[in-house]
């Protein structure tokens, strides 16, 4: 299991060798240190905490503080635990970078998609509009919720208006088309989560390889 994090650039396209355009997003990705290593008799399951981008010690908290020094590296931006299996050796301070990943493999990008604010049904969840006639009153409005005499309310879950985006989301199966080891970047095939500058958890596809 590889794992790195990354802040999405943005996307651009680059030529395979046979002339194919191949529509890339641009990851920077490391390097990360190891800052703890969790196992099951210490924590009940097995993980590791990495951390991306160094921080200000000032803008530190005193018990962040305390925890970057146990593990003796710099005060970092951005900490993130991924759970590895049984068997996969981690060392607290073992620095991670682009250059570990192998080009072809398949990879689950992890990042926030884009906030829209409050929408309505139809951007929101893709339903069809009424009658645009003049004097028409359900152009873009939800329609009927439920009926009048049962149940006489709204069901719990019923898809209307509301916040969309910003979310948790994950694209699975993606390609590492590219790897620049000395920029720390990393070109995956297609588009993934998020707003550029955005943070991404990347490691090795879970279904795909």
């Amino acid at each position: 299991m590889k794992m790195i994090l990354g802040k999405k650039i943005g996307m651009t396209q680059i030529f395979s060798e046979a002339g194919e355009v191949i529509p890339v997003t641009v990851i920077e990705a490391g390097p990360e240190v190891v800052t703890q290593v969790k196992t099951v008799e210490t924590d009940g399951y097995n993980a590791v905490q990495i951390g991306f981008e160094d921080q200000k010690p000032q803008r530190v908290n005193k018990p962040m503080t305390g925890h970057f020094e146990k593990a003796g590296v710099a005060p970092k931006k951005y900490l993130a635990e991924f759970r590895v299996e049984e068997g996969e050796t981690y060392e607290v301070g073992q620095v991670i970078t682009v250059a570990d990943f192998e080009v072809g493999k398949k990879l689950d990008v992890t990042g926030t998609s884009k906030g829209k604010g409050t929408q309505g049904n139809i951007k929101r969840h893709g339903h069809h509009r009424g009658p645009m006639s003049h004097g028409s009153k359900h152009k873009r409005l939800a329609g009927a919720l439920a009926a009048g005499t049962y149940p006489s309310r709204v069901f719990k879950g019923n898809k209307g208006p509301g916040r969309m985006g910003r979310e948790t989301v994950t694209v699975q199966n993606v390609e590492l088309v590219k790897v620049i080891e000395d920029r720390n970047l990393m070109l995956v095939k297609g588009a993934v989560p998020g707003v550029k500058g955005g943070l991404v958890r990347i490691q090795y596809a879970v279904k795909g390889q």
